[in-house]
């Protein structure tokens, strides 16, 4: 597994990527719609803003179509070059990924986003 002190271990744990400690989001699960963007407004460990400046996170958009074009092209690839389905099934197919994974990928590109910006220092967290 990808190993703590990497950026790749903070946007794959939605972790604070100054310290890597503290969750960035109120509550862990994507799926609850309700808190889907709620964010602590500072690691609760190492005290990092997760918002560095204002509007810091429209940035986050440009990302998220990234990952929404990767998707996108890596679907349509498998389902309609490899395994042969017609357009409208793998436009629908498309279309229920997105749905499905679209409160993931929201997370996904605003920790991304900051781990851009935040670099990860082994010493942010306190020692206990």
């Amino acid at each position: 597994m990808v190993g703590k002190g990497t950026k790749l271990y903070s946007i794959l744990h939605s972790k604070c990527p100054k310290c890597q400690e503290g969750d960035l989001f109120l509550d862990p699960n994507p799926y609850h719609l309700k808190n889907m963007d709620k964010m602590h407004v500072n690691c609760p460990v190492c005290a990092e803003p997760s918002e560095p400046e204002p509007n810091f996170y429209y940035g986050a958009m440009y990302v998220s179509y990234a990952y929404t074009v990767a998707l996108f092209v890596a679907t349509y690839v498998i389902s309609a070059l490899i395994m042969g389905l017609a357009m409208w099934s793998t436009i629908g197919l498309l279309t229920a990924l997105l749905v499905i994974l679209g409160p993931y990928l929201f997370r996904l590109s605003r920790v991304t986003y900051l781990n851009f910006f935040v670099r990860y220092d082994k010493d942010a967290a306190p020692k206990a």
